[in-house]
Order: C-alpha cells, then structure tokens, then sequence
C-alpha cells in the first residue's frame, strides 16, 4: 500500500531504477496483496502506534492498568518488530517472488521475532538470573543472532553482515593463529559471548538500539508524515520561484531543495529519489550533462543529513555517546552545514558560468528593488518567527508557568487554522512536482504552504523552550503533525468551498494510514543496522581491542594525528560503501573515536569529543557517494540516465568540500560554535564561509574566468588561513608557556572561575608503556586550590620537588582524560598574551582580492584572455 501511494506522490521515475533503489534500501522491495499485504501493512502500523505510546506520556497516566515499559523491554519489542517486517518486506534473493511471501519467510520472520522479543517475554526470569544463562536461553541467543544477520543482509546487503560475522569470529577465535599477534585476545566461551551479545544492554540491545527505539523511530515518522502532508512538494516549488530564474536556476533550486528535505528524511538517496525526480529533467533541459545533473542532486541530497534538525540518526547516537543535549548537537552541526550548502550553491553557479547557463523564465519578472524587498521580507520572517518562538514562547512559560503548554497550544491551533485559511486564497498545484516551463511566482507560493513550518516550531519550542527529551518533543510534534495531516484538507476545503468536506476526510485518514505505514517501512533499515551494529559494539567492550588497535594505529602512523585521521576518514568511506551511514558511524566511532582520544593529547591537541564524533559522521555521510557503490549516485543516474559512476566521481568531486570541513574543524573548534558566543560566530560564519567559497573555486579551476595553476595555488593558501588562522599565528607565538609545575597550588587559586588547567604529564600504564600526553582539566568556580583540583578529578602529591598525582576520581574529566595514579606533572601550560588569531585574516582577503581584480581585467580583455 505505501509504496503505490508513495509512487502517486511524485512523478515517474524516468531511469526506471531510482524507486527500485529506495525500495530495496529503505522500505522493502516486497508489495504482496490481499490478506498478506493487510498482515504487512497492519504490523507496520501497529509498530508506529506503539512508538508513539511509548514516547507520550500515556502509560504512566494509566500506569495502574497497563504495566509500564523499561527501556529494555521497548528495545526488545522495537527489534521484534524490525526482525519480523525484515523478512517480511525485504526478499532473501533477486529471483525470490515479490507479490507474496514464501512459507520459509514466515517461519524466520516468527522465529526471529520471538528471539528478539524474548527479553520482554522473559524479562523478570532473566533478570533472576543474571549472568548464568539456562541452556534455552542460549539457545534463543545463539538462533536470534543468525536471524539479526540474515535480516541484516535482506535489508542493507552483505556488507554490515559481514563485518558483524567477522567481529563475532574474533569474540571466538581470537586466540587462533590467524589473528595478528597484536590482535590476539584469550577468546571467549559461547556462554559468555551469547550472554554479552544478547541478553545484556552491552551487545545488540545496546545504545545505538536503545536511541533506535527512544528517538530515531519517531523523527523518520515525522519525517513520513510532513511528506505526505505535502511538504515536499511545497519546499521544492518554493526553492523554485526564488532561484529558478538564476543563471543554472534549477541546480541552485536543487541544492536548497534538497537541504529543506532534510528537514524531512534521513536517507541521502530517499532525498535523491524525493527532489531528483524534479529537478534532475529541469538542470538536463537548462543544458547540465546527464552526470553533472545528477551529480548535483547526489552532492545535495547527502548533505541533507548534514541539516539540522534531524540530520539522520547518526545526530542521535551522538547524543548518548558523547553525553550533550540534542540542542547542543544541531548547534554544533548548524556552521558546518549552512557552509556546505551555500559553497554548493556556488558550485552550481561556477559551472553555469562555464557553460554560460540560464535560467528558467518567470510570468512577472520582477524589478530589483521587489527582488530585494521579497527577499528581505523572507529573511525577516525567519528572524520574527525565531524570535517569536524561542522568547515569545519562551516569556510565556516564564510569566504562566505551568499553564504555558495549554495557552501554547491554543495560540498554535490558532495560527494553524490562520495560516490554512491564508493559503486557502492561493491556488494548489494540480501536480506538486509537475513539469514546469515557467517559474510560479514567489509570494503566491510561499504562503501557500506556511503551516508546514509549524511542526518544525513545535519541534523547536519543546526542545528548546520546554527542554523536553528529543523523544517527547519528536512525539508532540509528529502529534501536531497528525492534526495537520488529518485536517488540513477538510480546512481548506470548508474555508475555499471548493469540495466534498467528507472526501476530504477522507482523503485525510488515508494520508495518515499511509504515513503510519511508510514510517514504519522506513525504520526496518534503521531498526536492524542499529541492533547489528550493537554485535561490533559488544565485541569492542568485551575484548577490549579498541587499545590494542589504538596501539597499532599509533605504530603505523607514527604518533602523527593527520595520519590518523586520514586513516579514519578511509575506513568510513571504505565501510560506507556497504553500510548505511548510522551503522558506519556506530563501527567507526567505537573502533576509533578511542584511539584519537588517546593520541590527540600526545600531540600535544585537546580535541573535543563532540568534533571527534562529527568528523566520523561527515565522513559516513560522504560514503554515500563514494564510487563504486555510492547507491545514492546509483539512484541519481537512474533518473537522468547518465553512467553511475561518472556520477559518482562528480558527485564526490563537488562533495570534496565538505570533506575539508571535518578536517578543519578538529583543528579549529570555533567552526562549531564551542566556547564562541554570538558576535564571534558572525564573524567565524563569514570567514569561514569566504574560506570555502575559496576552496569551492580552487577545487573547480574557476573563480571569475578559468583560474592559471598559480590562482588555485593561492586561493587554496587563502582557505587553509581563513580557516585555520591559528596555525601561522602559533609559528609566530607559541600559545602557551611551560611553566614550572611546583607552585601549582597557588596558580590554581589565582586561576578566574570556570578556567581550565593545561597540564603536561608523564608516566606508565598497568602493562608498563611510558605516557606523555597533555590534559585539559576545567576547574570550576573560584575556591581553594584541592577543592578545584578535585572538580577537576585529581589529588596531587609535592614530593622532592616533583608534582604527582596522588589520586584520579573515577568518572572525573582526569579520568576521561585516562590520567593514573603516580603521574608525573611535567609542566603547566598557560595561555601567553599574543595578538587575535584574526589578525591573519587580512592578509588572506588582500590574497583573494588581488586574484579577484586580475581574473576581472582577463575577463573584460575578451574570452581569448579569460581562457588564457
């Protein structure tokens, strides 16, 4: 049922393959009929009404009648559901039928569902024997792992499958002879591994399942529900009358269109299928090649996981594993990504300019001044209606207290019946993603589709306002978007008289089924790559090989950080080319993330967490591209029946500047917002978005005409300074003076509140390897110096003229930073006053100016110059 709907709700897919693709990706390629496709889509159903449950506040509301629910038992019934759809939606061959369900298939989908339900089945007998698993117990372990894995395969292919197995082989054989001596580790019996895997929270029913269960399910439900509102449609249209008429305007359209449709998926090629459909034909007839169409459309659409707020699961993972609130996660990804997109933009005009590109026509070509006027009204109304939530809002709950969330919500309910009546003057298009020869006028078309951003300001209030969890603000907004789904076609209906109020109640109901359906469909993917990638997670904190690999890395890279970070940035790319980016990132991140905690301090760089597990993130994004397996390139050439892998090398070639980003904010934190307060961050987004315009130009051998090898030379010299500047000023002034440890406890004191402790130490681990490494310990408010010492979670020890630390507080920012007993403070590092890092700035802007001004001159001698 939701397949052939969703198929309805944009146009045919030229290349024949794109749906194919995001079939067998995300919502299963299997569409069987009659009582079979009742049992699929009704289970899908039912899987969605019980998220939505579990998040709202109802069971305990009626916690005496209906018992309520551990984060244990709802992961368990999440992948029982997950396990079963798996086989039910995804066949196990190509040749397997598509129109029913083999009698194998319901055998392992019950089977594999029991097995994964069995912890909520038998939760209070397990829990009475903890630790010593009976012999049926493991043998539901030993049968639910197979089924995970053969789930994972039918849903995602072979490759998570894989390295899942493989790191199950090493839980076994790690012993054996064919293990790297490095790599051994004593093994582990198939009691201990079942356990661990499977009926522990350390294993598949881990974290990343448990953010599956809390979170992820409700925002791809979200994200189904504005789809089927017609938000979709609505962002595309909208992208089109303000850039269309631009020199390649429909490329540029693509580019937006895409970041907006990350406000509703997750999945870089359900993005591609979603605006490619549309706008991949319209950059084909504006002149683009084939490969550069759908090149584009790839570039856009993987960054649309870069967007907040949703960003995929992956920005949900990050929550849990590094320990911030979600808000600080879309802060933190917010620079990056608007200067992703807007370096794509400029892509886009860069190759229009060499191929001297137009754009498409508008009805009623507008004079400069109501150009700058609609797009000043826009701005502005972003910046009313951010204000009007957040402190509007926000003085609401200060001066009503707990009656905020009632009048809230009557001053929401109102201005969504208001806004549906003002979009009611407007006609809706016949075809939301139809052909278009003529761009639509701007006005007409934003306010036909105003209330499809009030979901996302309850999204927003609750976060940020109510500071509720991202589950229960995911689920009062999917609410919210549930009445809109269900009413705004009887609305417009009533306030426009132009039809049946019950066909549109109709119409309605049908559109929120569907929803429930295709969410569902869309999580199968999620729900089982987050329990198997729980397998490589389990295998990690039972084996202990995340040192041992921190060890090797360190060996083959010499101790050198950029080493080790393009080794990372390898994996993902090589992993992503099987995996879906939330199991790319979970693997990478374990195996990984430990070794640059522990070598970046030895290089002498305290690098947040946060930009360690972003750095990963990008670069699981960016896999999704990567030839030969990119499927998001696969499903663009589907559509503009161009080579995939041309596709793919083009896309990753307009991708390679947001491959810079993560690379740059590791060394230069400012770019997400850490420690950086609100003028600073306007000047960081212009210098930094100057920067990647630079590299965007230098990486395309074209600024204002064809660059000579010595312009990329030096506009390649300007990013790296406007993006790192403190890195000439360190060659310069070193930041930091070493400074004699002894008088520690009276620097400490003299130290303002909230400063941090630079200290570099020295000393030898359990197995007996020498340390030397630098830690960044934050004292807190002003007291004596032992009691901020032991915020810091140190107690230190003069002896003989040498600081040691006498003792490390378990769970304390010293322990974080693996600091042990019996180190040696070799020195203090305290900030030097030197000159502002922005000081270096200028010189690069002279740089770019000075290429500016000469490219100009070629450009106005003639195009025989210009080329030269």
């Amino acid at each position: 049922m939701a397949m052939s709907d969703q198929a309805q709700s944009r146009p045919a897919d030229p290349g024949g393959g794109a749906d194919d693709i995001v079939a067998s990706v995300d919502t299963g390629s299997r569409s069987p009929t009659g009582p079979v496709g009742r049992i699929l889509a009704g289970t899908a159903i039912v899987w969605s009404v019980f998220q939505l449950w579990i998040a709202s506040p109802l069971p305990f509301m009626v916690a005496g009648v209906l018992p309520v629910l551990n984060s244990s038992e709802t992961r368990s019934i999440h992948l029982a559901f997950a396990v079963f759809l798996a086989y039910m939606a995804f066949p196990a061959l190509k040749r397997s039928p598509r129109d029913r369900v083999p009698l194998q298939d319901w055998i392992f989908a019950l089977l594999g569902a029991f097995c994964a339900a069995y912890l909520f089945l038998f939760y209070e007998s397990l829990a009475e024997r903890p630790g010593a698993p009976i012999t049926f117990d493991l043998w539901v372990a030993g049968i639910g792992l197979i089924a995970l894995l053969e789930a994972t395969r039918r849903a995602l292919g072979p490759p998570l499958m894989v390295v899942a197995t493989v790191f199950l082989a090493y839980v076994f054989f790690g012993d054996s002879s064919i293990v790297p001596d490095a790599l051994r580790w004593k093994g582990a019996t198939f009691s201990k591994a079942m356990g661990h895997q499977w009926l522990t929270t350390e294993g598949v029913f881990g974290v990343a399942l448990g953010v599956s269960t809390s979170f992820v399910f409700l925002f791809v439900l979200f994200g189904a529900l504005l789809e089927r509102a017609g938000a979709g449609g609505y962002f595309i249209r909208v992208a089109f009358s303000m850039l269309g008429h631009m020199r390649g305007g429909p490329a540029k359209a693509a580019v937006i269109s895409s970041g907006m449709t990350g406000l509703i998926s997750g999945s870089s090629i359900a993005n591609v299928v979603t605006t490619g459909t549309f706008t991949i034909p319209l950059m084909k007839r504006i002149g683009f090649p084939p490969e550069k169409a759908g090149a584009v459309e790839v570039a856009s659409s993987t960054n649309g996981q870069l967007t907040p707020p949703i960003m995929g699961a992956a920005a949900f993972l990050m929550i849990e594993y590094v320990g911030i609130s979600y808000i600080e996660v879309i802060t933190h990804a917010l620079l990056p990504a608007l200067i992703s997109y807007i370096a794509l933009v400029y892509i886009v005009h860069l190759e229009s300019l060499k191929a001297d590109l137009k754009g498409l026509p508008r009805k009623n070509p507008p004079r400069l001044v109501q150009s700058l006027i609609t797009f000043l009204s826009v701005f502005i109304a972003l910046i009313v209606i951010g204000a009007v939530v957040y402190y509007g809002l926000g003085w609401i709950k200060t001066a009503t207290g707990p009656a905020s969330p009632i009048i809230a919500s009557i001053l929401l309910v109102a201005a969504y019946v208001g806004l549906i009546r003002y979009a009611a003057r407007y006609p809706e298009p016949d075809d939301p993603f139809g052909d278009i020869t003529e761009l639509p006028e701007v006005g007409p078309t934003v306010k036909s589709g105003l209330h499809y951003l009030l979901p996302v300001v309850v999204l927003v209030w609750c976060l940020g306002v109510e500071k509720f969890s991202p589950g229960l603000s995911a689920f009062w907004a999917t609410v919210f978007l549930i009445v809109i789904v269900l009413t705004q076609r009887p609305l417009r209906a009533m306030f426009d008289g132009s039809g049946n109020l019950s066909a549109a109640w109709r119409s309605g109901w049908k559109d929120f089924v569907v929803s429930l359906e295709t969410g569902a469909r869309n999580m199968i993917g999620i729900g089982v790559a987050t329990a198997t990638a729980g397998i490589v997670v389990g295998t990690v904190s039972l084996t202990g090989i995340q040192w041992v690999l921190a060890d090797f890395v360190e060996f083959i890279s010499g101790g050198s950080l950029i080493l080790v970070l393009l080794f990372t940035a390898l994996i993902c790319l090589i992993l992503g080319m099987g995996l879906p980016t939330t199991a790319n990132y979970i693997v990478v991140a374990s195996m990984m993330v430990p070794v640059m905690q522990v070598l970046a301090p030895q290089s002498g760089l305290v690098i947040p967490l946060i930009a360690m597990h972003m750095f990963v993130f990008y670069f699981g994004i960016l896999a999704d591209d990567t030839p030969p397996v990119g499927l998001a390139a696969y499903a663009a050439a589907a559509i503009s029946a161009g080579d995939p892998i041309k596709t793919g090398l083009q896309g990753f070639m307009y991708d390679i500047r947001t491959a810079i980003l993560p690379f740059m904010f590791v060394f230069n934190t400012d770019l997400l917002l850490i420690g950086v307060g609100w003028g600073e961050a306007i000047l960081v987004f212009a210098v930094a978005t100057v920067a990647m315009l630079a590299f965007a130009a230098a990486t395309q051998g074209y600024f204002i005409v064809r660059s000579r090898l010595w312009e990329t030379a030096v506009l390649l010299l300007v990013t790296f300074t406007l993006f790192r500047p403190g890195f000439w000023l360190d060659m310069v002034e070193p930041p930091y003076v070493a400074t004699d440890p002894a008088p520690i406890v009276q620097i400490v004191e003299k130290m303002p509140a909230d400063a941090s402790l630079r200290i570099r130490v020295e000393g030898e681990t359990i197995d007996g390897k020498a340390v030397s490494t630098t830690a960044v310990l934050p004292l807190g408010p002003a007291a004596a110096a032992p009691k901020r010492l032991a915020v810091a979670g140190i107690e230190i020890l003069v002896e003989d003229g040498k600081v040691l630390i006498d003792n490390v507080i378990p769970g304390s920012p010293a322990a974080d930073a693996k600091l042990d007993f019996d180190w040696q403070i070799t020195s203090l590092e305290l900030d030097r006053d030197r000159m502002p890092k922005e000081v270096f700035v200028i010189p690069a802007l002279v740089l770019l100016a000075g290429v500016w001004l000469l490219q100009r001159r070629r450009r106005e001698r003639g195009p025989a110059a210009a080329a030269g």
